[in-house]
């Protein structure tokens, strides 16, 4: 007997909200980035192969990198860098891993899943504010708005 996807993983123990009642689509992650007094909306999908998701440029300095694991590996998760773009190299100056949430219980909260997030700019005195939440239905890439 085969069984569907989402049941295994609701079996095993896995988050999979909204994944059954959204006919099989993942939820994507949208992380609201201020910096500079611009807000942006950075989203990613759920991703396989966690190492082939770019990092999206914020200002002169920061990048910022939306990393959702698949409900489908076996520790899912969301995780979230922020690397300070230096003439070297990108150095990461910000990393938080979240466990997957469920659908439900990012809804309503005023700052998401992450709650407000502040990371500071070593060099130049300023700061990123973000927060992130899921969505329905995930964008087949990373984008920005």
């Amino acid at each position: 007997m085969k069984f569907p996807a989402y049941l295994i993983l609701s079996l095993l123990g896995l988050p999979t909200a909204g994944y059954a009642a959204s006919g099989g689509t993942l939820p994507g992650v949208a992380c609201h980035v201020s910096y500079g007094g611009e807000t942006r909306i950075v989203r990613a999908a759920a991703s396989r192969d966690p190492y082939t998701v770019p990092a999206v440029a914020i200002g002169s300095y920061f990048l910022f990198r939306v990393v959702f694991e698949h409900p489908a590996r076996r520790l899912p998760g969301i995780k979230l860098y922020t690397y300070a773009d230096r003439d070297e190299g990108a150095v990461p100056i910000h990393i938080a891993h979240f466990p997957h949430p469920s659908h439900t219980s990012a809804r309503g909260t005023c700052f998401g899943f992450t709650g407000e997030q502040f990371v500071f700019e070593p060099v130049r005195d300023g700061e990123l504010h973000y927060w992130c939440e899921l969505e329905r239905g995930a964008p087949t890439r990373a984008a920005r708005r």
